[in-house]
C-alpha cells in the first residue's frame, strides 16, 4: 500500500507508539491481529481511562444525557465506543438502558431533554449504535428502531428534520449516523425487524454513492467543503473518511461511485506517509487527544484501513 519512498512498516510502527485504543485497533484492521489484552488496557489507561475519569458519580458525564453538547453523556458514551473499550465496563450498559426509561420522547424515539414531544432521528442513529454494543437489551431498542424505520425517506437516506420541519430531502450527517446505528445493532446480533434495517441501510449507502459521497445529484458540485475536512471525533457531522470508512467496516464491495472520494483521500496524505490531524469542531472537551497542525493517528489509522480495502495496491 505504501507510496514510493514511504516505508509502510515506518507508518504502521508510528501508529503502534500511539494509544493503546490505536494499537489495537492498528492490529485488529491493518495487521490482522487480534489483541484483546490491549482491548482490556482501553479502560485504564490513555483516552479510555481520560473519559472514565470524568464519570460522575450517577454513572454519567456533563451535566445530562445531551448537555452540555462535547462532554455530555452521549458524546462520550459515542466516543467510548468508537475507542472499543470493553463492551462491559463499569456498567455502562446498564446506564444506558436507564437513559431509555428517562429520556423516551412521545414519538418513541429518544430525546435530549426528558418529555418531548419529538425527538432526533441522528441522535437516535448514534444511540442505537452504542446502545447496541454496550448490551442493552434487544427489547430496549425496538421503540427506537420503529422510530427510525417510521423515518426512513423516500429518497433512501434520512434527516433529522423530517419529523419536526418537513424535511424533503435526506440529509449526509443523519443518513450516515443511523446506518452506523444499524450497523452496529445487526453486529451485535440483534434481530428485530432486521430485515427492514438492513434494506434501509442499503438504500441509505446507495444515497451516499448516488452523491458520490460529497457531490450534489443534480449538479456535482460540492455540497459542502466541510465534508472533505477529517476532523476526530467527527461527532454528528459527516465526513467522507467517516462514510468511506463505515463502508468498509460494512463489508461492502468496491463501487466506481467511491472514486472521487477515494481521490481526495488519497490527495490528502503527506509526504511522510501521515494523514493531517484538521481542524476540531468547535466546543468544550475533557481532553484533546490529538494535538491541531499535526499529524493525526486516528485518521492515519482510518484512511489506511480504507485503501487497504479498496486500493490494496496503488495506495
Amino acid at each position: 500500500m505504501a507510496q514510493p519512498g514511504i516505508k509502510q512498516s515506518d507508518v504502521i510502527e508510528w501508529l503502534l507508539q500511539g494509544d493503546v485504543a490505536i494499537q489495537h485497533q492498528t492490529c485488529r484492521d491493518l495487521l490482522g491481529e487480534d489483541r484483546p489484552d490491549l482491548r482490556k488496557r482501553i479502560a485504564t489507561e490513555g483516552w479510555g481511562k481520560a473519559y472514565l475519569d470524568h464519570r460522575n458519580a450517577d454513572g454519567g458525564w456533563g451535566i445530562d444525557f445531551y448537555q452540555p453538547q462535547w462532554t455530555s453523556a452521549h458524546y462520550t458514551l459515542l466516543s467510548l465506543k468508537q475507542l472499543g473499550i470493553m463492551p462491559d465496563c463499569g456498567g455502562i450498559g446498564a446506564y444506558v438502558r436507564a437513559l431509555i426509561e428517562r429520556f423516551t420522547a412521545q414519538d418513541g424515539g429518544i430525546g435530549t431533554s426528558i418529555g418531548l414531544k419529538h425527538s432526533d432521528v441522528c441522535v437516535n442513529g448514534m444511540f442505537l449504535n452504542y446502545a447496541s454494543y454496550f448490551g442493552v437489551p434487544d427489547t430496549d431498542l425496538h421503540r427506537i428502531i420503529d422510530f427510525l424505520l417510521d423515518e426512513h425517506m423516500a429518497d433512501g437516506g434520512f434527516n433529522c428534520r423530517s419529523n419536526r420541519s418537513g424535511a424533503h430531502h435526506s440529509s449526509l450527517h443523519s443518513t450516515l449516523s443511523v446506518i452506523e446505528g444499524i450497523q452496529e445493532y445487526a453486529t451485535s446480533g440483534g434481530r428485530y425487524r432486521i430485515e427492514e434495517l438492513q434494506s434501509a441501510a442499503s438504500r441509505s449507502r446507495d444515497f451516499i454513492l448516488q452523491h458520490r459521497f460529497y457531490r450534489s445529484d443534480r449538479t456535482g458540485t460540492i455540497i459542502d467543503k466541510r465534508f472533505l475536512q477529517f476532523t476526530y471525533p467527527s461527532r454528528w457531522r459527516y465526513n467522507i473518511l467517516r462514510a468511506l470508512d463505515h463502508f468498509r467496516a460494512a463489508d461492502q464491495l468496491f463501487d466506481s461511485r467511491m472514486t472521487d472520494a477515494l481521490d481526495v483521500l488519497q490527495s490528502k496524505r503527506r509526504k511522510d506517509g501521515l494523514w493531517p490531524r484538521e481542524a476540531a469542531h468547535p466546543g468544550n472537551e475533557f481532553f484533546t487527544m490529538e494535538p491541531p497542525r499535526g499529524p493525526g493517528r486516528w485518521n492515519t489509522l482510518q484512511a489506511l484501513r480504507v485503501l487497504q480495502r479498496y486500493r490494496p495496491v496503488s495506495a
